[in-house]
């Protein structure tokens, strides 16, 4: 028996909202229904090749077509300005761009005539200068249908540069790509149906365009008088050619819309849909863009080793020296500064300034792409238009390798990292571990001095995690520069990083070794990544006076009222049903608030009135047989030799 689809449940519509929505469709469509019930069929032929009818069309494609090139020459610069850079007056400008949409057609013309015309601003001079005469002329026309409908392209293009997230740009930039390269690149490419889109409606408003023309070009046979203009001719003497010529335009405009629809204006998803594994690319590759000469960068040749000294002033404050090949982890909690850290190092945001040196190089005055410092973002940041291929070989061609010899690097790079085999491929069609690795491909192929990893392995899953660690601690450790890592890892900043640098409110707490700050860490935070407990407090004579209240007996005390934080260890804490007896000097009540596996251990969060929150770590059985369960009370103890003070 056939199944009845079921349409899928959802509210009503209410009739207040439905009733007038349908007669607004029906406002809209009248018009569109007059024009097809008045139209001569039989004639349509005859009407539509009449000379004067294709003497007009032919002008207006003409026209339309120049003043989508004016449109594209100016309006493109000046969307990209009203959506990249801040400056005074901002929004009028916008509101010059949107003017001419709200101005009557014909008050657009008589403006155009007062500034262009023969008595106008400018006509005089354009006359005298240059002989040329605007008004009543072809190119008249042209600047009436482009002061009309290149705010269509602005708006469009604006709307879609908006919608683009700087670091595709900025990553452009940290791989040695000047601001003209990036915008021909990745900008442009990134933006196409937004542009395509701004660039239809232009092309279709200027060929649409009437009151501003005949106000300023007047309706000139062969000269300015365009397919609308001759619609408006024969109304007077042919009604039904009238409407022939009306239909030819809107089926023009319905064609212009129904192709935006399908490709451009339509809902779009969010993210491209993944390529399963295998599955060959679509499609050739699509041939590069504009590649203007860029100005030379201080990216190193390959065998060359350059140290690292950096004064940061701003929110953050902090010097950082480092010798070639060495890993620095950087870390903290959210608000530290250490994104804003790595963006003054690339010279990317106003909160902070580098003075920074690589090598014999002082590049802290110079512009992001000449720096030589490689940025990876959080999320690799791939340009979507290009290859995995053409990724790795962008910063190489930003610095002027030739063609071939860029792309044989690239792929060996993507071979060194285990993607070689995927250099054909989108970004789409890449795994998450995939699509890391040819970032981390591209950043170290463009020959930094110094390479920047913000938070690179935070989107993996944990088995991807730790193959994408062992590749890039075997690349880091021939890497001739510096190497920053923003992480809350702490298997990442013990495993991959030589130092551990503390950033704390923009201020560097602590600037040592893995294993130095492993076991003695000066921020709770640290402590607490690393899976300790920290407590803060003030040094006495026998330990440590809490913030909270209470105190903590060490076997090795600070000098007495030394800010400092007792760090504990999981293990070290011992967990009782009864008030345990013997030595431990450091006893409090409390009840088990949480209880959760870590690895084949069970860590237990009690919570004390008599002491901060602390995490015991104990084996499933000890756990088993004490009967701990959430809202249990228990005793917690901790030896005055397991408490270790350190300054803060």
């Amino acid at each position: 028996m056939k199944q009845l689809r079921t349409r899928p449940s959802g509210p009503r519509t209410p009739l207040t909202l439905a009733v007038p929505a349908l007669l607004a469709v029906v406002f809209l469509s009248l018009p569109l229904a007059g024009i097809l019930a008045r139209t001569s069929w039989g004639e349509l032929g005859t009407h539509l090749t009449d000379p004067a009818t294709t003497q007009a069309l032919k002008l207006s494609l003409l026209v339309s077509g120049w003043a989508l090139a004016l449109s594209l020459m100016l309006g493109v610069p000046l969307a990209w300005l009203l959506a990249r850079v801040d400056f005074p007056g901002k929004a009028l400008v916008r509101s010059l761009v949107l003017l001419p949409m709200v101005l009557p057609p014909t008050v657009g013309g008589v403006a155009l005539l007062l500034a262009f015309g023969r008595r106008g601003l400018l006509g005089p001079w354009l006359e005298e200068t240059f002989g040329v005469t605007l008004p009543f002329h072809t190119s008249g026309a042209v600047l009436a249908a482009t002061f009309v409908a290149m705010p269509f392209l602005v708006i469009s293009l604006e709307g879609a540069l908006g919608g683009l997230h700087p670091r595709y740009e900025e990553t452009a930039a940290s791989l040695g790509a000047s601001p003209v390269r990036v915008f021909f690149t990745v900008t442009l490419p990134m933006v196409a149906p937004g542009l395509a889109a701004g660039a239809a409606l232009t092309w279709a408003r200027a060929l649409g365009e009437f009151g501003a023309t005949i106000t300023f070009a007047g309706n000139l046979p062969g000269t300015t008088q365009t397919l609308p203009l001759q619609v408006y001719l024969l109304l007077q003497e042919s009604p039904a050619a009238a409407t022939s010529v009306s239909l030819l335009l809107l089926a023009i405009a319905m064609a212009v819309l129904v192709a935006l629809r399908g490709r451009w204006a339509g809902p779009r998803a969010t993210g491209a849909p993944r390529r399963p594994a295998g599955e060959p690319e679509p499609g050739p590759e699509p041939g590069p863009g504009p590649e203007p000469v860029d100005e030379p960068s201080t990216a190193g040749a390959p065998g060359e080793r350059w140290p690292l000294r950096a004064e940061v002033t701003g929110f953050d404050q902090l010097t950082i020296e480092a010798e070639p090949g060495t890993t620095i982890a950087v870390v903290g909690p959210n608000g530290a500064g250490k994104t804003t850290l790595l963006r003054a190092l690339l010279g990317l945001t106003p909160r902070a300034h580098a003075d920074l040196r690589l090598g014999d190089t002082d590049t802290g005055s110079l512009p992001p792409h000449r720096r030589g410092v490689a940025w990876v973002p959080q999320d690799g940041a791939l340009f979507p238009h290009l290859s995995a291929l053409a990724n790795t070989a962008y910063g190489l061609r930003a610095h002027g390798v030739p063609r071939a010899e860029a792309r044989e690097e690239a792929r060996r790079w993507l071979v060194r990292l285990g993607v070689g085999h995927l250099g054909g491929r989108k970004p789409a069609q890449l795994s998450g571990g995939q699509a890391q690795r040819v970032a981390l491909a591209r950043a170290l192929a463009a020959r930094p001095r110094l390479l920047l990893l913000d938070e690179p392995l935070a989107a993996l899953d944990q088995t991807t995690r730790a193959q994408v660690r062992h590749t890039l601690r075997t690349h880091l450790a021939g890497f001739g520069g510096v190497c920053l890592i923003v992480t809350h890892d702490p298997v990442e900043a013990v495993s991959l990083a030589d130092r551990v640098l503390v950033l704390d409110e923009g201020r560097a707490l602590q600037d040592a070794p893995p294993g130095e700050v492993t076991r003695h860490p000066r921020s709770p935070w640290v402590a607490r990544m690393l899976g300790r407990n920290a407590w803060p407090g003030t040094a006495t004579a026998d330990g440590l006076l809490l913030s909270g209240g209470g105190r903590l007996v060490a076997a090795e005390p600070l000098p007495a009222g030394t800010p400092a934080l007792a760090v504990i260890g999981p293990e070290a804490v011992s967990v009782h049903r009864d008030r345990p007896g013997g030595s431990p000097r450091n006893v409090w009540p409390g009840t088990v608030r949480e209880i959760t596996a870590s690895g084949s251990r069970l860590r237990v969060l009690v919570g004390s009135a008599e002491a901060p929150d602390l995490v015991a770590e104990i084996t499933p059985q000890a756990a088993a047989e004490l009967g701990l369960a959430d809202g249990v009370p228990v005793w917690t103890s901790v030896k005055a030799t397991e408490a270790t003070l350190v300054p803060r």
